[in-house]
Order: structure tokens, then C-alpha cells, then sequence
């Protein structure tokens, strides 16, 4: 099966797009979630080629965000609600022209549905709630109009089965990378 993303669809203040992925519903979830690092594309995020990490918080209150060079920290969402393995609803901090909007009232919306399909999880994506960014708001969306199946659709070819990836699969602690942690001796 080939993991497609359908075309965003505009309303008045929402985008929304879709993607069926052969993978189980809480397989879909948990990849989406715990592997970002290794499918967001580079190219939205603020740090880029130099990115050193993307790290998402999978609870109320927890937050979507990169680490860059230096220990440079952006925050890119907020967790507001968290139902493993069916929806996640997240304040959207990233603004027009991809500036950080720390402001909670400027910030818009998006929700992640995860349901169980015919041929695998279907995953429905509505960015919402873009009036909140003021005059640029409708600008804006219809940016995130490109961006989200470009994102969707790196899911989507990371998520493809492969016949091994147990090879591939970045540690949960990569502890060469964190200054703090490198020199601690090993506890096996």
C-alpha cells in the first residue's frame, strides 16, 4: 500500500488534510510521537541542517520542541489535550513567516485524529483557530495549506513498513549529544 496524504482542504479559518498509513492505530501514534526526530522535515524547523533534536512531550501540558545548536530551545507547540492512542490537540506557537508566537491568545490550533481504517490508520489533521494571528491570519493558512501534507507525507514515507527497521531505530537517550549526560559512566 502507498502511504498517501490527500490534498488540504481550506475552509474560512482551518486547514485539514488526511493520510491513511498501513500501520496499526497505536503503532501509527507512537511512531508519529516518539520517532519526530527522525521524520519532521528539517526544513520547519527554525534550526534546520543544524537541528540536534525535536523532542515531543506526549502528555497535557507537554510541549512540541527543537533543540538546536548551542542548547538553543524553541518551543513549536503546547500539548493541551493527550488521548493515546486516538487525538492530540496542540497550540500551535509558530506564526506567520515561521516566527515564534509564545503568546498563548496568538497562537492557533491543531488537532491530530488517529482512527482505525480498512487498510491501515487513518490520520486527520485540522489547523485551526488562524484568526488568532491577526491580519497575517489568512496568509498564514494558506502557507500551512503546503506545508501540512509536505509534513504528512515525510510521516507517511518514514511510517512505510520495511522489512528491518530494528537497524535504523535511533536510541530513546542519545547521550553523545547531550553535554550533561556524555560524561556519565555507563549503569551497565
Amino acid at each position: 500500500m502507498t502511504n498517501t496524504v490527500r490534498p488540504a482542504d481550506c475552509s474560512d479559518d482551518a486547514v485539514r488534510c488526511q493520510l491513511v498509513v498501513a500501520l496499526a492505530q497505536v503503532t501509527a501514534f507512537e511512531r508519529f510521537r516518539h520517532d519526530v526526530f527522525r521524520w519532521w522535515p528539517r526544513s520547519f524547523t527554525w534550526s534546520a541542517d543544524c537541528l540536534e533534536d525535536l523532542v515531543f512531550e506526549g502528555r497535557k501540558g507537554g510541549a512540541l520542541w527543537e533543540r538546536g545548536p548551542e542548547g538553543l530551545r524553541c518551543d513549536m507547540a503546547r500539548v493541551l489535550r493527550w488521548v493515546a492512542p486516538e487525538r492530540m490537540i496542540l497550540r500551535w506557537h509558530v506564526g506567520p513567516g515561521g516566527v515564534p508566537e509564545p503568546n498563548p491568545a496568538r497562537a492557533s490550533e491543531v488537532e491530530i485524529r488517529f482512527g482505525r481504517g480498512e487498510s491501515g490508520t487513518l490520520i486527520d489533521l485540522e489547523h485551526r483557530a488562524f484568526f488568532r494571528h491577526g491580519k497575517d491570519g489568512v496568509e498564514h493558512r494558506n502557507l500551512m495549506a503546503g506545508r501540512w501534507p509536505e509534513i504528512l507525507q515525510s510521516f507517511a514515507d518514514f511510517a512505510t513498513p520495511v522489512a528491518n527497521t530494528t537497524s535504523e531505530r535511533r536510541p530513546l537517550v542519545d547521550l553523545s549529544r547531550d553535554p550533561v549526560l556524555k560524561d556519565l559512566p555507563a549503569l551497565i
